[in-house]
């Protein structure tokens, strides 16, 4: 794109032509993907990307595989413009910006899918049904395409990272995955391509999830290693708030997701809401010693 200094390109063999320049000239590379409308979230990955690379490719895509029949695929915001101008700004830039279009990702007839088992199936996996295969799936292409040495992911979205991080391990891509610490408004609230939906009332409520992650986590941190009970707190907690629908809240193992119900090792505090119709997930993460 003119007036940018980066590559702009829609096309997989001129991301392929770009890396394979780069790799010769020895130069690490990094991927940051992306669904676009971004913020401050997505920015500090880029700066995580640009830490430990001397390349940064960033790929805008809304993976329609990821959104189920009944979700916002359409409704996604999105807003190219905008994140051109928020990616010039971040120190050290970027050097390719891929901008796939589905039928390039998925062309017809698209008939392979992959499927990670164990890590995917509660939670988010739990709750939408084929998600993670679609995640899963996109990722691999978008491996394949760019061949990153390493890739940056939130933790926000820590049942995704755990995803991809067993996929390139079973399926032995040679990329390492690099999780970005969750970003926040100075209330608490996670940032969210999906907060531009929230009135400033459904905003008010929204900071329920956080709050009430904080505190399960200061009860653990105060003693608390049952389970059940803190599972019990986020689950009659969360939807008390007016205005407030739970998905589903737990407190699994960071790395396999499983639920715990003796809490111990790094736990994962993680909750899904709806405020109004907009969707929320957020999570936090405390290591619990092991009891003597």
């Amino acid at each position: 794109m003119q007036g940018f200094p980066w590559i702009e390109t829609t096309n997989i063999q001129e991301v392929r032509s770009a890396v394979s320049s780069w790799r010769f000239a020895g130069e690490r590379i990094a991927l940051v993907p992306t669904m676009g409308y971004l913020h401050e979230g997505h920015l500090s990955l880029v700066r995580l990307a640009r830490a430990r690379a001397r390349r940064v490719v960033v790929s805008i895509f809304v993976n329609p595989m990821q959104f189920g029949p009944s979700e916002d695929l359409s409704r996604y915001p999105r807003d190219l413009n905008r994140d051109r101008d928020l990616l010039a700004g971040v120190e050290g830039g970027i050097d390719l910006l891929f901008l796939p279009a589905a039928e390039l990702i998925y062309p017809e007839p698209f008939q392979t899918a992959i499927e990670v088992s164990g890590v995917s199936e509660g939670l988010c996996g739990g709750s939408r049904p084929g998600h993670f295969r679609g995640v899963a799936t996109v990722v691999a292409k978008l491996f394949n395409i760019v061949l990153p040495d390493v890739a940056v992911f939130g933790q926000k979205d820590a049942q995704q990272l755990a995803v991809i991080r067993t996929m390139a391990r079973d399926l032995d891509f040679p990329v390492e995955i690099a999780g970005g610490p969750t970003v926040r408004e100075a209330d608490g609230l996670a940032l969210s391509s999906r907060n531009t939906f929230l009135s400033a009332e459904n905003r008010r409520q929204a900071l329920v999830l956080s709050r009430t992650l904080f505190a399960a986590r200061d009860l653990i941190s105060a003693g608390q290693r049952d389970g059940e009970t803190i599972r019990r707190f986020l689950r009659e907690t969360l939807p008390a708030e007016p205005g407030v629908k739970l998905e589903y809240a737990d407190a699994v193992d960071a790395e396999s997701m499983a639920p715990l119900f003796r809490l111990r090792g790094s736990v994962l505090l993680a909750a899904a809401i709806f405020v109004g119709a907009t969707r929320l997930i957020d999570n936090v993460r405390i290591d619990v010693p092991a009891e003597s």
